[in-house]
């Protein structure tokens, strides 16, 4: 079985909008984009290198989808692995490819109960924000790896949204306090009745 891995950079705040660049998504008129920039730190690049380095698929929501289609093809040199993954991305309307192996999902949910359901490698998530609060919804994110920097932003897109119903039990399952105060945290779905 496969398991939906999200990995988002997080503020204490939960924020997790734009935090590579000011362009990345100033949607909502947010102008704190690239608050991580000042956290950078050689021991982060490892951890983040190890994740791009590891055996994956791609789940992507259409923007982000978008926004790497045009960039990472043309990087290959810096992560190939994006590039050889097969990326699974959820819209809400059909889309030509721009970027080799891709498989759009217009209802995002069903297909994925039932791809988690097959043989594969993991599928995990980067940024995409809107896909993230559908598979909250419905329960369908089996591990987070977050990187969690010391700082409040106040105002953004957020990791959990707060009309959250499900309660979410979570697990630690590995945990990693970098010089610089950012706090790198994998969770694990806990779907055991309390």
């Amino acid at each position: 079985m496969r398991k939906i891995v999200v990995l988002e950079h997080l503020s204490l705040d939960g924020v997790i909008q734009a935090p590579g660049g000011k362009e990345e998504d100033p949607s909502g008129d947010f102008v704190h984009g690239g608050w991580t920039e000042p956290f950078s730190s050689p021991e982060l690049g490892i951890w983040i290198r190890t994740q791009m380095n590891s055996t994956f698929d791609l789940l992507l929501g259409r923007k982000t989808y978008e926004q790497w289609a045009s960039y990472w093809p043309h990087h290959d040199d810096v992560w190939p692995e994006a590039n050889r993954a097969m990326k699974y991305v959820a819209t809400r309307q059909s889309h030509a490819s721009c970027w080799d192996a891709t498989t759009f999902f217009t209802e995002p949910v069903e297909a994925l109960r039932r791809l988690k359901q097959q043989d594969g490698l993991d599928l995990h998530v980067w940024g995409s924000s809107e896909l993230v609060h559908t598979l909250l919804a419905d329960d369908l994110i089996d591990e987070y790896r977050l990187i969690v920097y010391p700082v409040v932003i106040g105002s953004g897109k957020r990791l959990f949204p707060d009309n959250l119903i499900v309660p979410l039990r979570l697990d630690v399952i590995e945990q990693q306090l970098m010089p610089n105060g950012v706090h790198i945290v994998r969770y694990e779905r806990n779907r055991q009745e309390a």
